[in-house]
């Protein structure tokens, strides 16, 4: 009775966390002295999860990931690689929309295409069709401006992508050099109606010609 009653006083007392007064307690030793710290702690262990979780995000990704940007003239353009089919569907998506005559839908699902790879030609080509379909929705809200400005970038774009590859449009069944021609044409038109525009007695979309056809 004696041993066992001795044997409960030996047993050390569990260990219920933190005091709950200012009282300190002094560090638990191991057997070669060294001080211990307890790290089993539930909200220890989510500060060293979280820590973990830092040093993933901070390490170096691999050379492929790292790639972010493509070079297009003197500026890093975005580039997040997708496989050919995929950006084929970008583009007839974004034509879809742009022969309806749902332009800003046209250029946001040209985008994937244009920044999904890394050929120049290919790029130039999704760009130029990309700022021809911003070109016609400022056509819509009215700003001759914004129009000119756009179909011009079109036209060094698709321009670029001729002179780097002649076959780029051709492969995605568009004939560069006769859009590049309707593009003229309305830049054209754009500048005789000047006037017209000023004086405020027409709206820009009655005016300018409709959207040329890119196929």
């Amino acid at each position: 009775m004696v041993a066992r009653d001795l044997g409960r006083v030996r047993r050390p007392a569990p260990d219920r966390g933190p005091l709950l007064t200012d009282e300190h307690k002094a560090p638990r030793r191991g057997r070669a002295g060294v001080e211990r710290t307890r790290v089993d702690r539930p909200a220890e262990r989510a500060g060293a999860g979280h820590d973990r979780a830092e040093r993933e995000l901070a390490a170096p990704a691999p050379a492929e990931r790292q790639r972010a940007t493509v070079m297009q003239g003197d500026r890093p353009k975005a580039y997040r690689p997708i496989p050919p089919d995929l950006r084929r569907a970008a583009l007839e998506a974004g034509l879809s929309a742009y022969d309806r005559g749902d332009f800003f839908e046209a250029h946001e699902l040209l985008e994937p295409a244009w920044m999904g790879t890394s050929d120049l030609a290919e790029r130039a080509l999704y760009q130029g069709l990309i700022k021809l379909a911003a070109g016609y929705v400022h056509a819509v809200r009215g700003n001759p401006i914004g129009v000119a400005q756009n179909l011009r970038g079109a036209r060094v774009h698709l321009d670029t992508s001729l002179r780097l590859d002649p076959d780029a449009g051709t492969r995605a069944g568009i004939d560069v050099g006769l859009l590049l021609v309707r593009i003229d044409w309305r830049l054209q038109v754009i500048a005789a109606i000047a006037d017209e525009l000023a004086a405020g007695r027409r709206e820009l979309i009655d005016l300018l010609p409709e959207a040329p056809r890119i196929r």
